[in-house]
């Protein structure tokens, strides 16, 4: 999912409205704001791959990852949105190919200041935003996004008894993820603590389990959402006669996926 963004990114230096001219001339944020992904093959360490990104409607592209440097199967289908934030009053008009796409947020959708009621999520794990995860000055950047839902799943795992650790060394299974969806929905900036929630939402046919993350902020007294994902999440076997295939959840580890909340994770 970086290499997709990083996809579309090209395409706009290609047409050399590459982010440093968007920003430093007109004073926009070239981000992402909304990616959803497939991935249908194996993707390995050392492979060469060909991104291929192609603007379906104004700052909506569809990407796909072919390995082989293009030659192979496809290991990514994606849909990418873009914004254009306006971050500074750079006192010159937007160029008319991109003039459609310039906003003043990276929300998405109609609810962006809506508070949101407490749950009792699977686990909640809070943590601050780092500089090193925002962009033009101090706001979270999608990719910062993806980050979370990366880590909030392995702190889930580890939290329920199944680490990454635990399950390779015990069972020689390693996490493959089929599915992801990560979706701003307001802006969060440099510093703030971040609430990130986990709750696993389904299991799909023993072999995988579908889950959802969710990010607040409080203002205000009440909690506000800024970023949400889903991912389909499973193990494939790395060892033996069965190396590759996709593993099935026994009771031990669905008890674990589905089982009563426990101790909530933290950061400082």
């Amino acid at each position: 999912m970086y290499l997709a963004e990083e996809a579309v990114l090209a395409w706009f230096r290609e047409r050399g409205l590459g982010p440093h001219r968007l920003y430093h001339e007109y004073g926009l944020g070239l981000s992402v704001v909304d990616s959803s992904a497939l991935l249908p093959a194996v993707l390995e360490v050392d492979d060469e791959v060909r991104a291929d990104a192609t603007e379906e409607s104004p700052g909506r592209f569809t990407v796909r990852l072919r390995s082989g440097a293009g030659s192979g199967p496809s290991v990514l289908r994606a849909t990418v949105r873009v914004a254009l934030v306006r971050e500074l009053d750079a006192g010159v008009p937007p160029p008319d190919a991109v003039a459609g796409l310039v906003r003043t947020s990276a929300a998405v959708g109609s609810t962006v200041d809506d508070p949101v009621a407490e749950v009792a999520p699977d686990f909640a794990w809070t943590w601050r935003i780092p500089y090193f995860y925002c962009q033009y000055g101090d706001r979270i950047a999608h990719a910062g996004y993806l980050r979370a839902l990366e880590e909030v799943v392995d702190r889930f795992l580890a939290d329920r008894g199944i680490s990454v650790r635990r399950m390779l060394d015990e069972r020689g299974w390693i996490p493959v993820v089929s599915r992801a969806r990560v979706r701003l929905l307001a802006d969060a900036r440099m510093e703030e603590t971040v609430r990130t929630t986990f709750t696993v939402t389904d299991l799909v046919r023993d072999v995988m389990f579908d889950g959802q993350m969710d990010c607040h902020v409080q203002r205000g007294g009440v909690w506000v959402p800024v970023a949400t994902g889903r991912i389909l999440h499973g193990y494939a076997i790395s060892r033996g006669s069965r190396a590759g295939q996709l593993a099935e959840l026994d009771t031990e580890t669905v008890r674990a996926l589905t089982g009563a909340p426990t101790a909530v994770g933290s950061r400082p």
